[in-house]
């Protein structure tokens, strides 16, 4: 179980420090709303270890992430810009820093994201939600048991935006990951995820 307890973070020039508790099983999708600048973001900076808390922890199964470099915490992070190479394949996109023994997977991985006949296209060529599914690729690949979505879908027509978000819930419940949600859509949370949680005055509220 991913566990955020009493964690608290504030900005210089903020009011007062955001405040988060929340618990995410394995196979379970938490989604987070609130409006831009509300803390959703921080939160996942926070646990990605890309912002120390000022106080507070972040365990998974009882192990703490803080003393945890960026790089040495088991998470996967899908943003709202995908960032790839757009002069490389699909395939060298996904295996970017991936080693040989993950690399050995990608057949089956791109099977699964509906990707295996776009292996050797030009990022550049792909439509909006090939490139996402890019994304969820590299996932796939990393094999990290937390799973953080930074509206990731926001701008995709809502056909595609419905199969990214079904193969998000799919891989969440055959990895059993623990996935956090960031969206401004409400729909998206209803379709998806087992809890909603709402940023409030600063703090969650479970909606």
């Amino acid at each position: 179980m991913l566990t955020i307890n009493n964690l608290t973070f504030g900005y210089p020039n903020s009011p007062q420090p955001y405040h988060y508790n929340l618990g995410v099983n394995p196979s379970e999708i938490v989604a987070i709303l609130g409006e831009s600048g509300s803390g959703k973001s921080t939160l996942l900076d926070l646990i990605a270890g890309f912002l120390r808390p000022r106080s507070g922890s972040i365990e998974l199964d009882t192990q703490s992430l803080l003393p945890l470099g960026v790089e040495q915490r088991p998470i996967s992070i899908l943003f709202q810009h995908h960032n790839l190479f757009e002069h490389l394949s699909v395939e060298k996109n996904i295996l970017l820093g991936i080693k040989e023994k993950s690399a050995n997977q990608l057949t089956t991985i791109l099977q699964e994201v509906g990707l295996e006949a776009h292996r050797h296209k030009i990022a550049s060529q792909l439509s909006g939600g090939q490139q996402q599914r890019v994304g969820l690729a590299r996932v796939l690949l990393r094999n990290q048991p937390i799973l953080l979505l930074d509206e990731p879908f926001a701008g995709l027509d809502s056909k595609t935006r419905y199969e990214m978000l079904a193969l998000v819930k799919k891989i969440t419940l055959e990895k059993g990951l623990h996935t956090i949600m960031i969206t401004h859509e409400i729909e998206d949370a209803e379709l998806i995820a087992n809890r909603v949680y709402r940023i409030e005055a600063f703090k969650l509220v479970e909606v």
